[in-house]
C-alpha cells in the first residue's frame, strides 16, 4: 500500500515523546533528510537540485524543536507552527491556525498537509499532543492522549491511527518509521527522520 509521506508522534513503547517522519515517493524519489542543530530538512539530493523547479513542495523543515516542543510535518508549514510557539501560541492553536492559513498543497494531487507536536513532559498532568491533517474537504486537529502514539498519511489514512511504536532512541525512530513494525508494508520508502526526547531531543536521520 502507498500512503505517501507518513508522521507519527506520541509516545514510545519505552515512554518517551518522539517524532518520526517518511518521505514516500513515486514522482520525487531522489531526496534525502539532512539533520542540522534543531531541525531536520527533507533536500534533493546532489544531481536533482533542479527539481524544485518542477515541484516547489519537495523541500521543507521535517522536524523542528522549540525549546521543549518538537514540531513534525511534511512541508513549509513547519516553521510557520514553529513560529507561533516561539511567539507564545498554544500547541493547538499553533497547530489548527497553520494548517487552516496554509491549506492543502495545490498540485495535482492536493496533497493534504499533515502535522503534529508534542512536547517532552513525561508527567500525565503537563504532557500534550496534537495531530493535524488539512485535505480538500476537511480540517482536523486531535489530541493524542498520555502513554499512545499515532500515524496519519497523506494519502489512504487521513485519520490517525494507533501505532505501536518502539524505539528506544532517535536512530531506532528513524529506521522503524522507515521500514519497521507496522510501517514495513507502506510502499516507496526514500528518506526518514526522527526526534525522541531523553533528556534533551535528539535528531536522527536515514537516507539508504
Amino acid at each position: 500500500m502507498y500512503l505517501g509521506r507518513i508522521l507519527s508522534v506520541g509516545m514510545s513503547t519505552d515512554g518517551k515523546p518522539f517524532v518520526a517522519y517518511r518521505v514516500s515517493s513515486r514522482s520525487f524519489p531522489n531526496r534525502q533528510a539532512k539533520k542540522g542543530e534543531d531541525e531536520a530538512a527533507i533536500i534533493p539530493k546532489e544531481g536533482f537540485e533542479t527539481d524544485i523547479f518542477k515541484n516547489t513542495y519537495i523541500a521543507y523543515n521535517c522536524i523542528k524543536i522549540v525549546g521543549d516542543t518538537a514540531i513534525v510535518s511534511n512541508g513549509s508549514h513547519t516553521d510557520v507552527i514553529a513560529d507561533k510557539i516561539s511567539l507564545g501560541m498554544s500547541i493547538k492553536d499553533a497547530l489548527g491556525y497553520s494548517l487552516l492559513t496554509m491549506d492543502y498543497e495545490k498540485d495535482d494531487y492536493n496533497t493534504p498537509r499533515i502535522a503534529a507536536v508534542i512536547n517532552c513532559a513525561c508527567s500525565e498532568n503537563d504532557y500534550e499532543c496534537y495531530v493535524g491533517i488539512v485535505t480538500d474537504e476537511k480540517l482536523l486537529v486531535e489530541k493524542v492522549g498520555f502513554g499512545e502514539a499515532v500515524f496519519i498519511s497523506t494519502y489512504e489514512c487521513n485519520n490517525p491511527e494507533i501505532v505501536k511504536f518502539s524505539a528506544e532512541n532517535a536512530d531506532e525512530a528513524a529506521q522503524l518509521i522507515f521500514d519497521g513494525g507496522a510501517f514495513e508494508e507502506f510502499e516507496k520508502p526514500v528518506t526518514s527522520a526522527a526526534s525522541v526526547y531523553d533528556g534533551k531531543w535528539d535528531i536522527s536521520v536515514l537516507t539508504p
